[in-house]
């Protein structure tokens, strides 16, 4: 009976006991290449505005690959076309934390993935957040250009006055 204990008990350490969140599956270059090309023949399909077919397509991407926040922007986009907001959402969620992981793991584009963390909250709506990301990323990368660019121009408060922008929010 303590051997069944001692062997459950170990087995529950080994499962649970690291703490460790499970680390994602990773993406092989095949399923890159192949969510690439169902990203461009989406792209296609909304220039001859089957909106239907991009949403399908770009579904299929951003299952084969999730870290890719593009993929995801573009899926929100296609459904807030479709009157699927509360579904867009979640592809904009997906975006953000897709783009949050490619910060933390890439030092040499994190200006980009944090100025595109910036966009993602606002298509949100959430411009409070979004200006404070801002105003944290001015402050910890003022050498860079990009984000020099991006404030000096306020191109965050010409987004939200935009109609385009206000469109796929």
């Amino acid at each position: 009976m303590s051997k069944s204990l001692l062997m459950i008990a170990t087995a529950a350490a080994l499962l649970f006991g690291t703490g460790c969140k499970p680390r994602a599956k990773e993406v092989t270059s095949l399923q890159r290449k192949e969510a690439a090309s169902l990203a461009s023949e989406a792209q296609f399909a909304l220039s001859v505005r089957d909106v239907v077919r991009a949403e399908s397509l770009l579904t299929r991407a951003a299952a084969l690959c999730p870290d890719t926040g593009d993929y995801w922007v573009e899926l929100g986009r296609c459904r807030v076309r479709l009157g699927k907001r509360d579904v867009a959402k979640d592809a904009y969620k997906s975006a953000l934390a897709a783009y949050e992981d490619e910060a933390a793991r890439d030092a040499a584009n994190r200006a980009s993935a944090l100025l595109r963390q910036i966009y993602v909250l606002a298509l949100l709506g959430r411009a409070d957040d979004a200006r404070s990301l801002l105003a944290k990323t001015q402050k910890d990368l003022p050498n860079n250009r990009d984000v020099r660019v991006f404030v000096e121009e306020r191109q965050l408060e010409q987004l939200l006055a935009s109609a385009a922008f206000k469109e796929v929010a």
